[in-house]
């Protein structure tokens, strides 16, 4: 048997996988193998390197940290000066290369993991997706975070990559591919809530978005084959402000985010152990 933690995208609603973290570790429950994708690639490059409860700490403190906020609660009024000077993104990726390398550490390379680790990415040149499972961590996890118009591309080699959640947000067919028999899906909150059609311009872009992220992983847990054990995890519910344009600057609800999913899925954890 082998167990998979899959950590999909969602910016900073990816608190809530920290909370998913703390409840599976301390159920006793730890990865055998690592797929990420955006900000579930640095979550999981972190419970990689060190798979257990205090990977949970470090994960908390790194979330609520001035670096976070330097990443994703930067002024509106630097956001735009920045895009005026650079014309393609909106924040600094020196500030997140930071926070992952202070995670991590900078020279970290895959093969000093604890557990194997495959983090995905979108090659701009190739249109396609692209694994890291090699080679140094941090360029790696930095190429699968680097949201388009947010973050610049992230050239590796001849290659530029961006933000692995437009080509597989929530990559549960790679753990699938890698030998995964036991799955567990720690997953943002938005393939649980409804989608309806546009009403506003900025409707257009977000249910738009959302079709594109979420077809293929409904695609690929329907093929789950029959001998692979799968739970997708809940996330707790929507806080307050979620339905808003920039909610995916807010940092305010962090604690409140991985509050709820620990609760949730410890939750969960019991009813499944129950049923056993």
């Amino acid at each position: 048997m082998t167990v998979a933690f899959v950590l999909g995208g969602g910016g900073v609603r990816g608190a809530t996988e920290v909370g998913m973290l703390r409840a599976l570790l301390e159920a006793g429950i730890a990865p055998e193998l690592v797929v990420g994708t955006s900000i579930g690639a640095i979550n999981g490059a972190a419970v990689a390197q060190d798979p257990t409860l205090d990977v949970v700490e470090r994960l908390e403190h790194a979330w609520a940290s001035p670096t976070a906020n330097a990443v994703y609660g930067e002024s509106i009024y630097r956001q735009m000066r920045r895009l005026a000077q650079s014309r393609t993104h909106l924040n600094d990726p020196d500030a997140l290369r930071g926070l992952i390398a202070q995670m991590l550490g900078a020279d970290t390379r895959f093969e000093d993991l604890a557990v194997p680790l495959a983090v995905c990415a979108a090659s701009i040149e190739r249109a396609s997706e692209h694994w890291f499972d090699t080679g140094p961590v941090v360029d790696a996890v930095l190429a699968s975070a680097s949201v388009p118009a947010a973050l610049p591309p992230m050239r590796i080699g001849d290659e530029h990559f961006i933000d692995g959640g437009m080509v597989n947000s929530i990559p549960l067919g790679e753990a699938v591919a890698r030998g995964a028999t036991t799955i567990y899906v720690l997953q943002v909150g938005r393939i649980d809530e409804p989608l309806h059609p546009p009403r506003h311009p900025a409707d257009v872009a977000r249910v738009s978005f959302e079709i594109a992220r979420r077809h293929r992983f409904q695609r690929e847990r329907a093929d789950v084959p029959a001998h692979v054990e799968l739970h997708v995890l809940p996330y707790g519910g929507k806080q307050p402000g979620d339905e808003r344009l920039g909610a995916y600057r807010r940092l305010d609800r962090t604690h409140a985010r991985i509050e709820a999913a620990r609760a949730a899925t410890a939750e969960y954890l019991v009813r499944l152990e129950a049923r056993a």
